[in-house]
């Protein structure tokens, strides 16, 4: 079978809603009693993480994020629900959805986080133990003032209740201080 992944549409939502509903008469993969209408469906499912698994015109699964939370402190963490149809399981459809996922999900969030290259001391060629202290110390420092930067962000974000790009994995992993 060679299927091709392509961007979930409204056109597409018959037969996503007819996979869906096999998927929870399984009684396995949601706690839905019954697929949603295409207008919840596509307010609650984010619009570039969505995609199908389409051969000669037939949709055969699917593929949709849906953020986790509508509070900034869980901006860019979202869920997945992956359903295939049942006479086509087994058949590496599920791999090629979640892969189309995990690649749309993870070039956005490069584009809202770039990567920063933190500098480092040039080598020396006879390095004395402590110079190595040294440049640990240096990437310490730049990361701290990463960290600041990211608390920063975190309480703007926090206060005006909009999304900032930021590294929130950073500003989670800062220990409180204890009073």
């Amino acid at each position: 079978m060679s299927v091709r992944i392509v961007p979930l549409i409204e056109g597409h939502w018959r037969e996503v809603s007819a996979i869906y509903a096999e998927g929870i008469a399984t009684g396995h993969a949601t706690f839905e009693s019954e697929p949603p209408d295409w207008a919840h469906f596509d307010a609650s499912r984010l619009p570039d993480h969505r995609h199908v698994a389409v051969e000669n015109g037939h949709v055969f699964g699917w593929v949709a994020a849906s953020p986790v939370s509508d509070r900034c402190s869980y901006a860019g963490v979202v869920e997945d629900s992956v359903y295939v149809a049942a006479q086509v399981r087994g058949q590496g459809i599920g791999l090629k959805l979640l892969t189309a996922l995990i690649n749309s999900t993870e070039s956005a969030w490069h584009m809202d986080h770039p990567v920063r290259h933190i500098p480092r001391e040039p080598r020396q060629s006879a390095t004395p133990r402590t110079s190595r202290v040294s440049r640990r110390r240096y990437s310490t420092t730049a990361r701290a003032d990463d960290l600041r930067t990211a608390r920063r962000s975190l309480a703007r974000c926090c206060h005006d209740r909009t999304p900032q790009s930021q590294n929130l994995t950073d500003a989670v992993q800062q220990p409180r201080s204890r009073r």
